[in-house]
């Protein structure tokens, strides 16, 4: 059962009504055959696990400007022409062009082992040799001319600049088995050199974004991080800011091994062959996919869900399922709405992970569209089903959107939380491209599944992370959704809620169209 967060005590009133007259909506929910349609076909014809194979397997990570982004775009446009939907690839844009190879890391002194690492997205490669040198950790100065003065020590060597993990147990093991006094020592400990580290940073008047670059340019031959979550086997991989040397993430235990065998002189040596191309530059694309409407095909129900990813990983549930979930449902409308009042139009959109660039683009481009849009569901945030919806301060998204989930059957809904009229989302994903444009957008937020610290933007976000299941649940859901929105007589209302003033007491202005990002990570 969903709940509601009411603005008014007549709206209150209604929504007490609706569940007074619930056994009615669900009689009429179960006569609807275009309903009953969705669930058979999404149940007994669903392809997500194909889907999900061809575009995390086969295709792989999807970083903007690489060929599997290229790839992917081209392979979505393939497979809603497959479904007999209208697809095509739109640019916007462009991007430093970078093709991902291996990243072979080894200890060779004091002794031989292989190390778990991968090079930065758009890090420069070794040569095909490799480079072998020490390794040092980033020294403690107390400010930035000592650091300076330290800097000419960094020529030929290899430079870790991450802290060093005090423990590489989980929070969770933590608590379940240590005693409390030795919980408190840990977490004291953590607290206390995460501080002292931060410290070490700031005092060598660099940050970690501009830090790689100066010890780039002070002759190092490689930089070494490790961007640990805190799950075990679990690291972020995002970007390297050198432009000549190779920057490496490493796994924390193999990076805790380094760190004290340098911290206690024994000065060790790792061998880099990390292979990448630098391919100059590259377009960049939106993926737009359109099922016709028959009576009203210049207004739209946008289906939203980003293609692309960090490349750590496979990027299977940020946002692979989005990606997956959208052409799934698409696939099940097509199959079985004999004629949609409006137009279905799926943006798989390009660069989220930069800014949102793809979305934002698509939104600055068409500006006709923004008066004839109904409504955007947005889909980004994991693998489990959707249990959170928010009215994104749309003063009457209660009514439509309360209306519509009205035909969605219990099992798709159990969990569904709701809060109306909410308030809208200023970043995070791409309906707020919509929403900066007055435009009814909704995030559909899902269960977390360890969402945050086990797949997002780290190493581990592959296939076998996928909760079929739960994708399903989101896939017959959405088209729901939008079949129901597809169908409504007239446009829904774009009236907004006054925004409450903050703690300051100044007024809180309502999320700004931004414009997208159209050229980036070139080198000059």
């Amino acid at each position: 059962m969903f709940s509601y967060v009411t603005r008014t005590k007549s709206v209150r009133w209604l929504a007490l009504s609706v569940i007074v007259l619930s056994s009615g909506a669900v009689c009429a929910q179960q006569n609807d055959p275009i309903v009953d349609a969705i669930v058979k076909e999404g149940t007994q014809h669903s392809q997500l696990e194909q889907y999900a194979f061809e575009l995390m397997d086969v295709i792989g990570p999807r970083l903007v400007g690489t060929p599997q982004m290229k790839q992917a775009h081209d392979w979505v446009v393939q497979q809603y022409l497959n479904m007999g939907i209208k697809a095509h690839n739109e640019e916007y844009g462009e991007w430093r062009a970078w093709q991902r190879g291996t990243t072979q890391v080894e200890m060779t002194v004091p002794r031989l082992k292989s190390l778990e690492a991968t090079q930065l997205a758009w890090s420069p490669a070794t040569k095909e040799k490799g480079v072998e040198a020490e390794v040092v950790v980033l020294p403690v100065v107390a400010n930035a001319a000592e650091f300076q003065k330290w800097l000419p020590h960094a020529k030929g060597k290899i430079v870790l600049i991450s802290m060093h993990q005090p423990t590489g147990r989980s929070e969770e093991q933590w608590k379940e088995y240590a005693t409390v006094a030795s919980l408190q020592k840990m977490q004291e400990l953590k607290k206390n050199q995460t501080q002292e580290w931060n410290q070490r940073i700031q005092n060598t008047g660099y940050d970690i974004k501009t830090l790689p670059k100066a010890l780039e340019d002070a002759g190092a031959v490689g930089i070494v991080s490790s961007f640990w979550t805190g799950i075990m086997g679990a690291n972020r991989i995002f970007e390297a800011f050198t432009t000549a040397v190779p920057t490496l993430d490493m796994a924390m235990e193999d990076y805790g091994t380094l760190y004290r065998l340098a911290e206690k002189g024994y000065k060790p040596q790792i061998k880099i062959k990390a292979l990448s191309k630098n391919l100059g530059k590259t377009k960049t694309y939106n993926t737009i996919a359109t099922i016709k409407g028959t009576e009203k095909p210049d207004e739209y129900v946008v289906l939203s869900a980003h293609l692309d990813s960090w490349d750590g990983g496979t990027g299977a549930t940020d946002n692979g399922t989005g990606i997956i979930v959208m052409m799934e449902a698409a696939r099940i409308l097509k199959a079985v709405l004999p004629d949609n009042k409006r137009t279905i139009l799926i943006g798989n959109w390009g660069s989220e992970e930069q800014g949102l660039n793809g979305s934002r683009a698509f939104v600055e481009d068409h500006p006709e569209l923004h008066d004839k849009i109904q409504v955007v569901f947005n889909q980004d945030n994991g693998t489990g089903r959707i249990v959170n919806l928010s009215g994104q301060g749309f003063l009457h998204a209660y009514d439509y959107l309360g209306n519509w989930l009205q035909a969605v059957p219990e099992d798709y809904k159990r969990d569904l939380k709701t809060t109306f009229p909410g308030s809208p989302s200023s970043g995070g994903s791409d309906h707020v491209s919509f929403v900066s444009a007055d435009i009814p957008a909704f995030m559909l937020g899902a269960l977390s599944w360890g969402y945050g610290n086990y797949t997002w933007h780290t190493n581990r976000d592959t296939y076998d992370k996928i909760v079929f299941d739960e994708v399903r649940n989101n896939a017959i859901l959405i088209a729901i959704l939008a079949y129901k929105a597809s169908q409504e007589d007239a446009l829904v209302s774009r009236q907004k809620i006054n925004l409450p003033k903050s703690s300051d007491g100044k007024t809180i202005e309502w999320p700004a169209q931004k414009s997208p990002k159209r050229t980036g990570g070139l080198i000059n």
